[in-house]
């Protein structure tokens, strides 16, 4: 006996209703590969728009975050200018006061009334200078 092969060839009747159907299997295929495709493009535009509306979100709270930090070392300097723009309005306040200015003139420029000494004592931190640069 001859073997024969475990498969056995059919050959396939070429009438209409079988060419039908092959073309109908061919659509369908053809329609999945342009499905996949299309859920291909689609898949990687959406990674791109969603890639970059993460890069611009990541942006802009580094950005909100340097202004954040700049606002608050603005505030810093702006309590710190008011204070000293109140000590300033005290002094000018004082300027209008004939016997400050005549006390600040004899302070500053060792200014005398009639029968007044001036003595001219240093200061401690003047003192301590000169003993560290008697050291050296």
């Amino acid at each position: 006996m001859e073997e024969r092969s475990s498969r056995a060839t059919v050959a396939s009747i070429q009438t209409e209703y079988v060419r039908n159907l092959q073309k109908k299997q061919h659509r369908k295929a053809a329609l999945k590969v342009r499905l996949f495709r299309r859920l291909a493009v689609f898949g990687i535009i959406s990674a791109i728009l969603f890639g970059g509306l993460i890069h611009t979100n990541l942006q802009q709270k580094q950005v909100l975050a340097d202004k954040e930090q700049k606002k608050a070392e603005l505030t810093a300097q702006l309590k710190q200018v008011q204070a000293e723009q109140d000590v300033l309005k005290k002094q000018l306040v004082k300027l209008d006061d004939d016997e400050y200015i005549a006390k600040l003139a004899r302070k500053e420029y060792f200014l005398s009334d009639r029968n007044e000494i001036i003595f001219s004592i240093p200061e401690k931190n003047q003192k301590k200078d000169e003993n560290v640069e008697g050291k050296e």
